[in-house]
């Protein structure tokens, strides 16, 4: 069994659609582009799910564009500045964008895998110290991921706003931490030497 099998967060990421082209008739799965026919066509145009695309595609039934939130424009985007990018913004329901792209990244070959991967990886240490720099100021404001600190529409908001679901879980984790370790200092049972 795979070890996602019950990750909530997984089941969200497998949700998110594929710009499928059926490559042969599916008889019996008509139902599933609304229509009233009975079986899909040959080349019939399709967004599926992850998680149904993917045994699809393994029976070579189907082929999968790349989706928009990985296309060249958001790879553009991402390589003059990952920071500027509203990733929450790119994916459906839960802003899983991280998730979403392993999901692809496992279905690609290895020529079309690695730079797609490479992305992810790039996209991720790009803004790190960003989302880092903010839970550790935001913790010692005592305010939450969605809450201004001064003012409003100021860029470190508008970067938050647009934190895939991984991002917010560290940036929760890390304000928590800061918190934790502001109090720890400040506390007097620490010892000092």
């Amino acid at each position: 069994m795979d070890n996602t099998y019950f990750d909530i967060d997984a089941i969200f990421a497998e949700n998110q659609k594929l710009a499928c082209t059926f490559l042969t008739d599916v008889p019996g799965l008509g139902y599933l582009d609304g229509g009233k026919e009975r079986d899909i066509k040959k080349g019939t145009k399709m967004q599926l799910p992850y998680w149904l695309a993917l045994p699809l595609l393994y029976a070579e039934h189907l082929e999968f564009t790349l989706p928009q939130p990985f296309g060249s424009r958001v790879r553009n985007a991402l390589n003059a500045d990952a920071r500027s990018v509203r990733l929450a913004s790119l994916v459906g329901v839960g802003n899983y964008w991280y998730a979403h792209g392993r999901n692809v990244v496992d279905i690609l070959d290895e020529t079309q895998g690695k730079p797609m991967a490479d992305v992810l990886k790039d996209t991720f240490k790009g803004r790190l110290m960003d989302l880092m720099d903010q839970a550790q100021h935001f913790a010692g404001a005592g305010t939450g991921i969605g809450v201004a600190h001064s003012g409003t529409g100021d860029a470190g908001q508008e970067f938050r706003e647009g934190l895939d679901q991984t991002e917010r879980e560290l940036f929760a984790l890390a304000q928590e931490s800061a918190r934790r370790t502001k109090a720890w200092f400040e506390s007097s049972d620490r010892t000092t030497s």
